[in-house]
């Protein structure tokens, strides 16, 4: 593995998504630096990354926190110069719309949206002075149409979408790559595979072809990476082939 002088934040680092993400851009010789609430849950990942030759730090952080964004990549910067920084926290939550409290309300559009204008403001203070970078964030089907249940969390990922689509705009003629991955199927996690048995019984899980895998996500951001600026992508969508849309 050839070691680069270049961090990569992934915010958000989940067990399945945000692991693959990280493995995989460690792999690639990153320094990475994970961030999670409740960042204890992050030691199998630190464990493997390390197991593989790479290098990682975990933190526990509240994406919500400004202080803590601020922070977290101030010191993944010191590591390494900041190279890409990835938001990828979720806040998928389904209630009819009678049942969606504000607090809900309040608190999805928190985690999945303000948060994600904080974590690409303060990676772009850091990656303007040396004219290079990379922002991702992660999307879903719901960053383009409301579905039924999912007036929160579509309000606020069609949010991000625009903060994401605002920052290109501006940050792009500056050789900031801004990008937004739309992930149009269920991702293959245990939360996905439970609420699929509920619905539809043992039989949903039949077909391998029906969920996204989490490396296929990682590997989708890997190519963003490598795109050269004459070929920039804003927003890539990614589904597999049984998906339908």
């Amino acid at each position: 593995m050839a070691k680069r002088n270049a961090t990569a934040a992934i915010i958000g680092a989940g067990d399945y998504i945000g692991a693959e993400i990280a493995k995989k851009f460690a792999a690639e010789g990153f320094t990475i630096f994970a961030g999670r609430r409740n960042g204890d849950k992050l030691a199998p990942l630190v464990n493997e990354v390390q197991a593989a030759g790479g290098t990682i730090f975990a933190r526990s952080l509240d994406a919500r926190k400004e202080e803590e964004i601020t922070a977290f990549l101030n010191d993944a910067d010191k590591k390494a110069p900041l190279e890409v920084c990835i938001f990828n926290v979720g806040a998928n939550v389904n209630f009819p719309i009678l049942e969606t409290t504000e607090r809900v309300f309040r608190k999805v559009w928190e985690m999945a949206c303000y948060s994600g204008f904080l974590a690409g403001r303060e990676a772009a203070r850091l990656m303007l002075p040396r004219g290079q970078g990379n922002i991702f964030f992660t999307g879903a089907t719901a960053s383009l149409r409301g579905g039924r249940g999912y007036a929160a969390f579509a309000s606020a990922k069609f949010g991000l979408r625009a903060v994401a689509q605002a920052m290109a705009r501006e940050l792009g003629p500056k050789n900031i790559h801004v990008a937004h991955l739309i992930i149009d199927s269920g991702v293959d996690t245990e939360w996905v595979r439970q609420r699929r048995i509920e619905a539809h019984g043992p039989d949903a899980l039949k077909d391998p072809d029906a969920l996204m895998p989490p490396a296929s996500v990682a590997n989708a951001y890997w190519q963003l990476y490598q795109q050269p600026r004459s070929a920039w992508t804003f927003e890539m969508e990614i589904r597999p082939f049984k998906e339908p849309w």
